[in-house]
């Protein structure tokens, strides 16, 4: 029996989907067939199948593994119930600009039997919606329903054209029972059309208008965000900063778009900085927010330039920068144009401009030394803990952040330097790391991944608020974890809450009752704190290593501990008591 079922499966494979996240119910009987069929019958050219107790963290999973292997990666979820489950993970993946695709059943639409997969169960009824589709379809770059199993693999090879091409994201496919339950004859497509749109390039007169102001700029800065995920891009903006004396600024922290050990580098920073008050010529290149209108803003005279695979921010109702201007292209391709242009120009750094950035560059560096030293007390600082999991992560290590507020700390005592050392989902749909570690993790092991050792194995770390920990639903990752032999490290940033609404009240209020409030008074206090390690043993049945810590003495004993455990296959999770909010 080959139906449109098992094609949708040998669709995903063909186009070079590895991986299946599941989450199955009663929309899924001829979906459960063509996957005992595929696992017996064609085990080396099927989907792996990854069972994910929670919708959320299957969406997050694929998205971690999107990530550190480069491919779209799929999701499959039950009906209106299943899809809404999804919850933030959409949102994650939209704006964080992952390929995913995602298919969630149907009720089925025939009652008396007419059809194989006719309604058969009460819930048939009840999760009949209207329009499903709708239910996430603004997160999506596209959404169809399936109608027929004849066509079905040239639908989900539509659907993951727009998954692969910039700007990346999700795509969402349905299908009712009796189509998935549909016989057809067993067909391929030529593959060799269903490629994503190519990266598109500046045009001429672009490259000569943003390459000349770069050049002529006294003190130029370069915004970016995502510009690390072009192949070749990190390389050559390093060439264009060392051509124009360009600082780089990097506001989101998603990616390594820039090397943490370079004179240039300003570090992350959400907005507001105070390069952005000063340049007089600023490129914009992959990012959503380069500032933030209401704390800090670009000179009046400054000539702005914005390079971006999604210019005008599609997907935000509200977005505009003062640039000169703007144009739709792949930022490794754009760089490598620049930098073209710029050789022809002879243009090069001024030797007080180099003399200026690595005087900047040494203060920076100093004030982040002295930030990370031990507290008097013996109490352990974000900057102290980062710096000591930075300088004991051995080789190869990718490192998944989702620390909030603390998160530029975290960045600043990290200091990746490689591509693909670090990631977040750069969205803000709280709690992404957990099944984002299980994907990344399964991602790193496979051949091509963004690992970048063939010698060294991968090691996974995730670097975590503790509001953050709670809102993952580790009691289902954490047992992924042991199910599919996928270990990491798991560092909890223990402040007894989460202070992001705390830092929104007092930016509008800041003379405020909040200023004065407790945490509790905010009710965003996490007292009496929770068994964070406990949390994670529990999960996975005693097989994940577990520990908390509240001095800096023991936490360099733990932390290394922690990484031998990880070595030899198990999750471990480290509860450290931090001193202080991240702002």
């Amino acid at each position: 029996m080959y139906t449109a079922s098992f094609a949708f499966f040998e669709a995903l494979w063909e186009a070079g989907v590895s991986h299946c996240f599941v989450n199955l119910g009663s929309d899924h009987p001829s979906i459960l067939e063509a996957m005992v069929k595929g696992q017996r019958e064609t085990p080396d050219s099927f989907p792996t199948i990854i069972t994910c107790p929670n919708e959320m963290v299957a969406l997050s999973a694929a998205h971690g593994m999107a990530l550190t292997t480069g491919r779209a990666q799929a999701v499959i979820v039950h009906v209106d119930v299943g899809t809404q489950g999804l919850g933030a993970a959409v949102h994650n993946a939209s704006m964080g600009r992952a390929p995913v695709l995602i298919f969630a059943g149907l009720s089925p639409f025939t009652i008396e039997g007419e059809m194989r997969g006719s309604r058969t169960e009460f819930i048939h009824w009840v999760q009949d919606v209207h329009d499903q589709r709708a239910i996430v379809s603004q997160y999506c770059r596209y959404t169809a329903e399936i109608k027929t199993g004849r066509n079905i693999k040239q639908m989900v090879n539509r659907a993951l054209s727009f998954a692969r091409s910039d700007p990346k994201g999700p795509v969402y496919l349905v299908g009712a029972r009796e189509v998935m339950e549909e016989d057809i004859e067993p067909y391929k497509l030529d593959m060799g059309v269903w490629d994503p749109v190519g990266p598109a390039a500046l045009p001429e007169s672009a490259v000569k208008t943003v390459a000349e102001a770069l050049a002529r700029a006294e003190d130029p800065l370069v915004i970016t965000g995502y510009c690390g995920r072009s192949p070749g891009a990190m390389e050559e903006l390093v060439k264009l900063a060392d051509r124009t004396g360009a600082r780089v600024l990097d506001t989101l922290g998603s990616d390594v778009c820039f090397p943490a050990n370079h004179r240039a580098y300003l570090g992350v920073q959400y907005g507001v900085h105070d390069s952005i008050t000063k340049a007089d010529v600023i490129l914009l290149l992959d990012v959503d927010v380069p500032w933030i209108n209401t704390r800090c803003l670009p000179s009046a005279t400054a000539e702005i330039h914005h390079i971006d695979v999604d210019p005008l921010k599609q997907q935000m109702p509200v977005f505009y920068v003062n640039a000169r201007t703007r144009h739709r292209a792949d930022a490794g391709t754009a760089l490598k144009q620049l930098n073209s242009h710029l050789t022809t120009l002879s243009a090069t750094i001024t030797a007080p401009r180099a003399a200026l950035l690595d005087a900047a560059f040494s203060d920076r560096q100093a004030a982040l030394t002295a930030a990370a030293q031990p507290l008097p007390d013996g109490s352990i600082s974000g900057a102290h803990l980062s710096s000591t999991l930075h300088n004991s992560f051995p080789p190869n290590t990718t490192v998944l952040i989702e620390a909030v507020t603390m998160t530029s700390i975290v960045l600043d005592h990290l200091a990746p330097c490689r591509p693909n050392a670090i990631f977040n989902c750069g969205a803000g749909g709280l709690g992404w790391f957990g099944g984002a570690a299980v994907g990344a993790r399964l991602g790193l092991s496979l051949p091509n991944s963004t690992s970048t050792s063939s010698i060294d194995p991968p090691f996974l770390a995730a670097i975590v608020g503790d509001g953050t920990f709670l809102f993952a639903v580790p009691a289902s990752f954490y047992w992924m974890s042991r199910r599919y032999g996928v270990p990491f490290l798991t560092v909890v940033l223990n402040n007894s809450g989460w202070n992001a609404p705390r830092k929104s009240a007092q930016l509008v209020h800041p003379a405020g009752f909040t200023a004065s409030a407790t945490n509790k008074e905010l009710n965003i206090s996490l007292d009496p704190s929770p068994d964070y390690a406990g949390i994670a043993v529990a999960a996975a049945g005693g097989e994940i290593w577990g520990a908390k810590v509240e001095t800096a003495e023991e936490m360099l004993v733990k932390v290394k501990e922690a990484i031998e455990v990880v070595k030899g296959g198990r999750s471990a999770v480290l509860d450290v008591r931090i001193s202080g909010s991240g702002f």
